[in-house]
């Protein structure tokens, strides 16, 4: 269980490696009811002006809110309370992606803590940046 007092400017999130098949991400797509062709095609992808497939925002952002919860555990010590994300680029499936966070501030008086955290490609370039706010019970 994560505790205030053990949080530090600088603490780190992951590294954290992940596929994401075409699959996944269509599956993801439809069980969203979203059925756009970027998300389930990549010729209609690309007619869009896409490389081809992208993943849906909400998985990017339900990528990242996994990282952040998985960092602080599930004994019920913390919370995640706020996310924002910002899309950079197209996060394509069938690519291993790196998910990375660290703290950047903590408020003592409200037992939050503030954290960076983004989505890098092969290349190690910044597919999907945001923020996220933990609160800690103690």
């Amino acid at each position: 269980m994560k505790r205030f007092a053990d949080i530090n400017i600088g603490d780190t999130l992951g590294p954290s490696e992940q596929f994401v098949s075409k699959d996944n991400c269509r599956a993801f797509a439809r069980a969203g009811g979203i059925e756009a062709p970027r998300f389930t095609d990549d010729e209609g992808a690309r007619k869009e002006g896409l490389p081809g497939m992208i993943l849906p925002g909400n998985m990017s952002l339900g990528l990242l809110s996994k990282l952040v919860t998985d960092w602080i555990g599930a004994e019920g010590g913390a919370r995640l309370i706020r996310m924002s994300t910002t899309y950079r680029v197209p996060v394509q499936p069938d690519h291993k992606l790196t998910l990375h966070g660290f703290v950047t501030h903590s408020t003592p008086a409200e037992r939050t803590a503030e954290i960076d955290v983004w989505i890098e490609n092969e290349d190690a370039e910044r597919l999907v940046t945001g923020t996220a706010t933990v609160q800690f019970d103690s």
